[in-house]
């Protein structure tokens, strides 16, 4: 079942996802499961992997999706300047206004 808090992080997964996981459970078993089997699958270390994962988050525009693998991939020991530079190489293929939002959402992670 989905876990009520990401494991890494301890912080709260949204209440729309938790809600799918629990209404559907075989569903939400598998689902829970999916990206830690996949990152376990072949050879790319975990903080390359939300690096990936955030520039695919960035490219659909996923908000909650951008701060939780910036986030992972900040506690996977990538540095500030991976996190941006990783939306800045996505320029030429997202686009600027995709890559500004991507940047202000990241950013919200430094605010306190």
């Amino acid at each position: 079942m989905i876990n009520l808090s990401d494991e890494k992080s301890g912080q709260e997964l949204p209440k729309h996802y938790m809600s799918i996981g629990e209404r559907f459970k075989e569903y939400g078993d598998v689902l829970g499961d999916l990206g830690r089997v996949v990152r376990e699958s072949g050879p790319i270390d975990d903080k390359t992997s939300h690096l990936i994962q955030l520039a695919a988050s960035a490219a659909i525009r996923s908000e909650g999706a951008v701060h939780s693998h910036a986030r992972q991939a900040l506690e996977m020991g990538a540095s500030s300047e991976e996190v941006y530079q990783s939306l800045l190489l996505l320029t030429s293929t997202i686009g600027f206004p995709n890559v500004a939002a991507a940047i202000s959402w990241v950013d919200d992670l430094f605010e306190d």
